[in-house]
């Protein structure tokens, strides 16, 4: 037996070595990589070179330079226009993205324009819901409801798939139901509804789909609303697929990320339906090449690649690597290019270095470098937390003293006999309400520095939280006044609780402050407190300007300001609202906020009667 494996050694480990890279990439390209894959597909689209401008597809979209030239926005009349405009044009098919019952206008106006719509056989209204097979029609509001409403859902990889977000498939059909685009498309393209001859058509969740080939945001033709309206301005419209959209930077789900942005407002959807419908025109989905060709390609690279490592030198193996990569790289490219085709790409290039650093020894090259990033970390965390105490005990000491000195020196030259000018006492007082604020400030950064080094202890007492709320309202009632902003409690008889009172004096501070410098003069704060489910609940309202949606998740974080709070001449440190979460839940409590822009603003406070 010796014999025999000493006679065909080389043959055994060829074997081996074949066997073991074919286990490697069979077992690798099972493993899912949709996320990873998701980046390389997307880098194909901006790499690509950009196709020319649509010849079937014009778009008419209401912006902030429409809404600047109308004063206003668009109105029914102004939709009226618009679509005798368009017909006079004579456009195969006129599509209205935006919603036509939410467009504003006088009971007359709309009807005029939904009596219009309804009469334009070759007017439809795409709609996100899905037409389920046996439901009822879907319809608009009345009195729209007689304009024909096709489905046209947006699909996004948000739980499936890469995951991340962005839009690259659209819908065929569902149930047997055909979405809007196939049936646009059909206008030009009569195979466009037949499932068998689309291009790249797959199915996911009894869904047929097919892949979306994206064009570059702007490439689709497009009209201001307003300009639209223009009676001297000829849009060039015969023939054409004609979508109505807005992009007014208002609404996330108007907006959709793409392979070409993942940004939140990467691309309208009133392009993305354009996209769409243009890929179905052409018939160019992108192909996914079949799991067999994507798994031939893996299993062939890990057999190259442990033959290069086991049987050349290492600088030779590295070049080899190097160039195996470029080439399949590019290969990959190509047939995206030319022919539309996707071939996976993350498995064969993982494949690609696992193999090689599977066999190269390497480790101590490796463990090493590990270290000196580990050193490295470990010497930059060292000298940041020097720095951190360093600062701390700078603001604790050399800022403190000076400002108390400051303050004294206010205090005495205010109660001084000899008499000051108006200019004098209202420099005076700016000094000692400057003071007043710079202190506070370095009091929150020592109370955050404490946090950070877990140094804050709670000093519990039993008392009203009723009076501790009607102390902070008496300490702010001059600064109210100051903006003629009054202050309404509807404080309910409580149960004393224990607390730390001084956290808690923080915490609701902090709240009536921020509510009086966000509020508009002559406004009111409503301060309220009451028991619900054992618990007392405490709530600070409003009147000014609102949190955006998009920042509300965001108001405790620590050192966060919403987009509202930093365009506003109140100044903070971002660190108030980290602060007052901190101690309400260091009572093992909570605090949530409610919000809507132009309509203020509600804290809520919920602390429990037994800690």
């Amino acid at each position: 037996m010796l014999s025999f494996y000493q006679k065909h050694e080389k043959i055994i480990l060829a074997l081996f070595r074949l066997v073991l890279a074919f286990i490697i990439g069979f077992l690798i390209s099972r493993v899912p990589l949709d996320s990873l894959e998701a980046y390389l597909y997307d880098a194909r689209f901006r790499l690509r070179p950009d196709p020319a401008p649509s010849q079937y597809v014009h778009l008419i979209m209401t912006s902030d330079r429409s809404l600047e030239a109308l004063k206003r926005p668009p109105e029914a009349g102004d939709h009226l226009r618009l679509l005798e405009k368009i017909e006079a044009e004579k456009p195969l098919q006129i599509i209205y993205i935006t919603d036509l019952s939410t467009i504003e206008g006088d009971p007359a106006s709309k009807a005029k324009l939904a009596q219009k719509a309804a009469s334009l056989s070759h007017l439809i209204q795409a709609s996100e819901l899905m037409q389920m097979k046996g439901e009822p029609a879907l319809a608009l509001k009345p009195p729209f409801q007689k304009i024909p409403v096709k489905s046209a859902p947006p699909t996004w990889d948000r739980t499936i798939l890469a995951r991340d977000g962005v839009t690259r498939r659209m819908m065929l059909s569902y149930q047997d139901e055909w979405m809007m685009h196939p049936e646009v498309a059909a206008l030009y393209n009569s195979e466009a509804k037949n499932l068998l001859s689309i291009r790249g058509r797959f199915n996911l969740f009894e869904a047929e789909q097919a892949l979306i080939n994206f064009r570059r945001k702007g490439n689709f033709p497009t009209t201001e609303f307003a300009q639209a309206l223009n009676e001297s301005l000829t849009l060039d419209l015969k023939g054409k697929v004609v979508l109505i959209g807005d992009d007014l930077n208002q609404v996330a789900k108007k907006y959709i990320q793409t392979p070409f942005d993942r940004s939140v407002k990467g691309m309208t959807v009133t392009e993305m339906h354009a996209n769409m419908i243009q890929t179905l025109i052409e018939n160019s989905a992108p192909v996914k090449a079949p799991q067999g060709l994507n798994l031939f390609f893996t299993i062939i690279i890990s057999i190259l690649i442990v033959h290069v490592v086991l049987t050349w030198s290492p600088g030779r193996g590295i070049l080899i690597l190097i160039a195996t990569a470029a080439t399949f790289f590019l290969l990959g490219y190509l047939f995206f290019w030319w022919g539309g085709v996707v071939i996976e790409m993350i498995h064969p290039l993982i494949t690609i270095f696992l193999c090689y650093y599977f066999f190269i020894p390497y480790r101590l090259i490796v463990e090493n470098r590990k270290s000196w990033e580990y050193y490295q970390k470990h010497k930059l965390l060292s000298e940041v937390e020097t720095l951190k105490t360093n600062f701390i005990g700078m603001m604790s000491h050399d800022l403190k003293t000076p400002l108390a000195r400051i303050q004294g020196m206010t205090e005495i030259i205010s109660k001084d006999s000899s008499p000051l000018s108006t200019p004098q006492r209202e420099a005076l007082d700016m000094i000692k309400q400057s003071s007043e604020d710079l202190l506070r400030f370095i009091s929150t950064i020592l109370h955050y520095a404490k946090i950070e080094s877990q140094g804050i202890e709670l000093h519990l007492e039993s008392r009203d939280i009723n009076e501790i709320l009607k102390e902070v309202i008496r300490k702010h009632d001059f600064l109210a006044k100051l903006k003629h902003i009054q202050i309404k409690a509807e404080l309910e008889p409580l149960f004393s609780i224990k607390v730390d009172p001084e956290l808690m004096k923080k915490v609701l501070s902090n709240l009536v402050e921020n509510a009086i410098k966000y509020s508009p003069e002559n406004s009111k704060i409503l301060i309220a407190s009451e028991e619900v489910n054992n618990k007392v609940v405490l709530q600070v309202s409003d009147q000014g300007m609102g949190i955006d949606p998009e920042d509300l998740p965001n108001v405790f974080m620590k050192f966060f300001r919403s987009k509202n709070a930093k365009s506003s001449p109140v100044k903070g440190s971002g660190l108030g609202l980290y602060l007052a979460k901190y101690f309400v839940e260091l009572h093992g409590g909570s605090i949530s906020v409610e919000s809507a822009l132009g309509q203020g603003t509600t804290f809520t406070v919920e602390l429990p009667f037994n800690q």
